[in-house]
């Protein structure tokens, strides 16, 4: 029943004395009228302080932005404007990175099933080192500078056969993964030696990921440790420790901070052989409880003796992760911000699946109704990114909000852009 944690909340939100909501300085119910709902409220001074904190917290030159977690043009600016590199894991990522002036030696290309056309491309721009996923990937950049494209440097991923407490989807450092070479079995050694011994190829260092979302400190320490051994036996010049480090989305969670991060991996990294450099790669913790999804309540439905459900103009393909990995979300209304929500919905969306559901049990104020304004707090991560058309609904927009004034940096999906890239029979 208590009012939206203040912690759920960007760094500049502020309520007034009649409970509005403004983030930014900009009222976050104005932005709704303005450019239209569903909307991602971004605070850019939040975007930027989390960036600072984890230079200040890692090095120059040593932290990778994930942009899976969020990008378009202005936040790959804005990451790069602040120091950091971008981690791009598809040949789209790359391009967006690109196009935002983003210099190629401050990329890092990732991927388990990077194509030739991809992997080309990262070479042939001088990409600051590719992450190599798999033997196949060796061949291919063997076969590729074969035939004339740049040499590149590398790191090989490892799975280190570290489980950690996340949802199976976004665990990644178990043997049975998908990603990198194992460890244990000593596929990851063997991936060293023929990366070292390569014409194709030069050798910098070792990387791991062992999964998002993740709470507890000690399971970054204990990843590190294990890495720092493979890294001091293998005489790597760089060890990348990944990312994946959690934040708080409901009221009664919390996360550890970027800093606190920092002292675990401080910790697991005490053995490291000097001169070793280490990197990290950020993305949920710089950009998650930056933003908010303003939506609009468009239909209440009452079964008595059941639930009430709350229908609002997005849902699942503009918040996929409620629906992927059973993620919790809080709602309130920010206009009304300091209410007490006292009534307990099921906040759904507009689409034509039973389980487009956004916050199963949520609790919102009394008073809600028709055409009042929602919103969603934590959604700066893999909303915008793993967003979709489904049931051909527009992507929302994505405003930024900094010192009074809110711009518009990814307009809302129009219905013609639903058509652009139907071919049409000319006959």
């Amino acid at each position: 029943m208590s009012v939206v944690g203040r912690h759920l909340l960007p760094d500049t939100a502020r309520i007034d004395g009649d409970g509005r909501l403004t983030v930014g300085g900009v009222d976050v119910v104005a932005i709704a009228d303005d450019f239209g709902t569903p909307v991602f409220v971004y605070d850019e001074d939040h975007l930027r302080a989390r960036c600072r904190e984890a230079v200040a917290a890692f090095g120059t030159d040593s932290v990778v932005y994930a942009t899976k977690a969020f990008l378009c043009v202005a936040m790959a600016r804005l990451a790069h404007e602040e120091g950091l590199l971008l981690d791009v894991a598809t040949g789209g990522e790359m391009h967006v990175a690109l196009a935002a002036g983003v210099p190629a030696d401050r990329l890092v290309m990732h991927g388990n099933n990077k194509s030739s056309d991809e992997l080309e491309r990262a070479m042939r721009v001088g990409v600051r080192h590719v992450v190599v996923d798999s033997f196949d990937e060796l061949d291919r950049i063997d076969s590729l500078v074969a035939a004339g494209v740049p040499r590149p440097r590398v790191q090989i991923r490892v799975t280190p056969g570290v489980y950690v407490h996340t949802h199976e989807y976004i665990s990644t450092g178990q043997n049975d993964s998908k990603f990198g070479f194992n460890l244990g079995n000593g596929d990851a050694l063997r991936a060293v030696q023929r990366a070292r011994q390569s014409a194709s190829m030069e050798f910098v260092g070792i990387h791991c990921h062992i999964g998002s979302n993740v709470f507890d400190a000690d399971n970054f320490t204990k990843a590190a440790g294990v890495m720092v051994r493979f890294a001091n036996e293998t005489e790597s010049a760089e060890l990348t420790l990944g990312g994946g480090l959690g934040v708080a989305y409901v009221n009664d969670e919390v996360a550890p901070t970027i800093t606190e991060w920092a002292a675990a991996l401080r910790a697991g990294t005490a053995d490291l052989r000097p001169g070793i450099r280490v990197l990290v790669e950020p993305g949920r913790s710089i950009v998650a409880s930056a933003a908010l999804t303003a939506y609009r309540v468009g239909t209440m439905k009452d079964i008595p003796g059941v639930r009430t459900y709350v229908s609002v103009d997005g849902g699942m393909s503009d918040n996929p992760r409620p629906v992927l990995y059973g993620s919790g979300y809080e709602a309130f209304l920010p206009a009304r911000s300091t209410a007490l929500r006292t009534r307990a919905v099921r906040l759904v969306g507009k689409h034509c699946e039973s389980g487009d559901v956004l916050i199963s049990d949520a609790r919102v104020p009394a008073d809600i109704t028709v055409g009042d304004v929602l919103a969603t707090p934590v959604t700066g991560a893999y909303g915008h990114s793993m967003g979709s058309n489904y049931n051909k609904v527009p992507r929302p927009a994505v405003v930024f909000v900094r010192d009074g004034s809110a711009r518009l940096v990814v307009r809302r999906e129009t219905y013609d852009d639903l058509l652009r890239q139907d071919v049409t029979d000319s006959v």
